[in-house]
């Protein structure tokens, strides 16, 4: 492809960020300038009958000058310092999650620091704090929820500081959603008040046993809580009624602990949620965090495209129906960290279906703090999904129908995790937890006088939301994050022509980078084995590579790790001196079933009795991968009339042969 095509097709590119080059720095000086000039004008019109507090003279004080040159001097220590920053913004970095920002959110983010809203309460953050909500309402409707609030469920969803914690968050509502049956049945019968048969339940609902109560749907709690609590007001007189829900809350596991909990209820059930052995480390930590102790996290394997294994889940979930084991939530992810998979959303729901019918019931949380955004891929502008065959038409590959099938399950989720500051261009920290059904905050609310206004008679949803800290795990929290999300998505609409188009051009670099590793083997032929262990499912590529005729693990892994050596950013190192920035990632050995573990060993040309869980020598209990995030969508863009990805496969060509020839 010559040069004067390849910078054509991505001319549409220009306009959207700084640039490798700074090429917009005027347009973003301007920007920045004409809103810093606005905002001084804002704090002098606020009261412009006031005196200035600070002299126009106070410049020529000695201590003024003294301080103004001690920032000045701290300041240029601090740029100087970060000028070893890692270069995100070049198409040469192909290492981590992250890129070149939008200038939309950029420039919005800085903005919106100036005025320093808190969103904890709409005391805080008047302006805001609405446009966090509206975010939520963004990328609900991007996941194919309901966002009307004349039909149920009704979607919501909140900016966080990253992934981590909207998991967390995740297992939180769940957790307060799915025990609440059995705190309400508690409270009843200590108030001994006799709802009868409700919410459509099989039996009167304080003759109702643990397991059945524990496996309602969230849907059905819904409706359980509201019945419920509208029968106590119609039988009780209000006095009685505010004891009744009283003693519901004080019943609860949030305010007893588990350990109390448990033995008031004279219950032993002890929840496990299920997740791929692919998931990020941070689920391990959400179920210590919320006291549900990670020995309850069961992994489920995965298959050879690094998708969790939909049969070895519902072994999993026959294992724990037969045990009586109750499941909190089983968790997929849209987008692994390390790999970009994507596990079989639509089969999780299917298993859920079926489960459901046997008596097992469980939440289904969807990790997509990676591959959240490519649902705009999939999004047309009515809110539609996009016909896969129209979508063939933009791509070579992609999308495959599994994955294809996933993202149209995405909507029948109870909540998803998505970091607009991975995939959505936006400044770190910007995550975001959105839930399927908005009446899961009913079980949230946190109280505390000197914030919120109490006004019992609120039964609107946006209005309640206003006092967010209520519902959300954080407290005092920035507003200029939700600032930069909310422009992005005014000017990049959530769907296929808009943001999907940039999404798009990163599935491209994948596809193009894909198709041209052929040719980097090929180079390489009689010298090493280059292998793509498994096919992308979005813009992530990991390669192993073995030097030819090695049969050993721990050599070729050493090997890969000297390559690595050339790639990697760290503290100390000349960055300017790096051609390329890469990463790298391990398979480990317990994650891979025997089948799997022998095809991937035995196309490296390497001897299959070495790849254990327990190896006699070190190193070899996993697969040492070079990783490669293909997120800056100017990849593919000609640089001196050659891609970068073309640039790229010629300087790992030179690595690979420099070090074979220094073994």
């Amino acid at each position: 492809m010559t040069e004067t095509r390849q910078s054509k097709s991505l001319d549409w590119l220009n306009p959207y960020f700084l640039g490798a080059y700074a090429e917009n720095d005027t347009l973003f000086e301007s920007i920045v300038v004409e809103f810093l000039r606005d905002h001084c004008f804002w704090r002098r019109n606020v009261h412009p009958e006031d005196p200035p507090l600070i002299p126009m003279l106070a410049s020529d004080d000695p201590e003024y000058r003294r301080f103004v040159a001690k920032m000045k001097t701290e300041l240029h220590g601090l740029s100087a310092r970060l000028k070893n920053s890692v270069p995100f913004y070049n198409p040469r970095y192909i290492g981590h999650m992250a890129s070149d920002l939008l200038l939309p959110g950029l420039i919005a983010q800085i903005v919106t620091t100036l005025y320093n809203p808190n969103h904890v309460t709409d005391e805080a953050a008047p302006v805001t704090l609405g446009l966090e909500l509206e975010v939520g309402e963004q990328l609900a409707r991007m996941f194919g929820y309901n966002t009307g609030g004349d039909h149920e469920p009704c979607a919501w969803g909140h900016v966080t500081s990253g992934g981590t914690l909207a998991n967390d968050e995740a297992l939180w509502y769940l957790r307060a959603v799915r025990y609440w049956p059995l705190a309400a049945r508690a409270a009843c019968r200590e108030a001994d008040f006799e709802p009868g048969l409700i919410a459509g339940l099989p039996d009167d609902f304080c003759t109702l046993d643990d397991w059945t109560l524990f496996n309602l749907s969230v849907d059905r709690i819904v409706g359980l809580r509201r019945e419920l609590l509208g029968a106590i007001r119609q039988q009780h007189p209000a006095t009685d009624a505010r004891r009744i829900a009283g003693l519901i809350e004080d019943s609860r596991i949030e305010t007893l602990g588990a350990a109390e909990f448990h033995a008031r209820l004279d219950t032993r059930m002890s929840p496990c949620v299920m997740v791929p052995v692919s998931a990020h480390y941070s689920w391990e930590k959400a179920l210590k965090l919320l006291g549900l102790g990670s020995a309850n996290l069961i992994t489920i394997p995965i298959n050879e495209r690094m998708r969790m294994d939909s049969e070895a889940l519902d072994a999993a979930l026959a294992d724990a129906h037969a045990s009586h084991r109750p499941v909190l939530a089983v968790v997929g992810i849209l987008g692994s960290t390390e790999f970009g998979a994507i596990d079989p959303i639509d089969r999780i729901v299917s298993a859920r279906q079926r489960w459901r019918k046997r008596g097992l019931d469980f939440g289904i949380h969807v990790d997509a703090a990676w591959g959240g955004y490519l649902a705009s891929i999939f999004r047309n502008a009515a809110g539609g999904m996009v016909g896969q065959a129209e979508m063939r038409e933009r791509f070579h590959f992609f999308p495959s129908d599994d994955v294809y099938h996933a993202f149209g399950a995405l909507r029948h989720a109870d909540s998803i995790t998505v970091d607009p500051h991975k995939l959505g261009f936006i400044p770190f920290g910007c995550g975001a937890y959105v839930a399927r059904n908005r009446a899961m905050t009913d079980f949230i609310s946190q109280r505390a006088a000197y914030v919120f206004d109490d006004n019992e008679d609120e039964n609107e949803y946006q209005r309640r939301f206003r006092n967010l800290g209520k519902y959300i795990i954080e407290g005092s929290k920035p507003g200029a994050a939700a600032a930069a999300a909310w422009v992005t998505h005014r000017v990049l609409p959530l769907d296929h022509a808009h943001f999907g188009r940039l999404c798009g051009e990163t599935i491209r670099n994948c596809e193009y980078f894909f198709e041209h590793i052929d040719d980097l083997a090929a180079g390489l032929h009689g010298k090493a084995r280059i292998i793509m262990p498994f096919e992308p499912d979005t813009n992530l590529v990991c390669l192993a590579i073995n030097p030819e005729g090695n049969r050993d693990l721990a050599v070729m892994n050493r090997f890969g790790e000297r390559l690595y050596e050339r790639l990697r950013v760290g503290q100390g190192l000349d960055l300017r001196q790096r051609e390329f920035f890469g990463s790298r990632t391990r398979v480990p050995r317990t994650s891979l079933s025997d089948e799997v573990a022998h095809k991937l060993i035995e196309s490296l040309g390497l001897d299959s009795e070495s790849f254990t869980a327990e190896p006699s020598e070190k190193g070899a209990d996993n697969i040492f991968l070079l990783r490669h995030t293909l997120m800056n969508p100017w990849l593919t863009g000609a640089a001196h009339g050659i891609s970068y990805l073309d640039r790229y496969c010629r300087h790992l060509d030179e690595l690979v042969r420099t070090e074979l020839e220094n073994q």
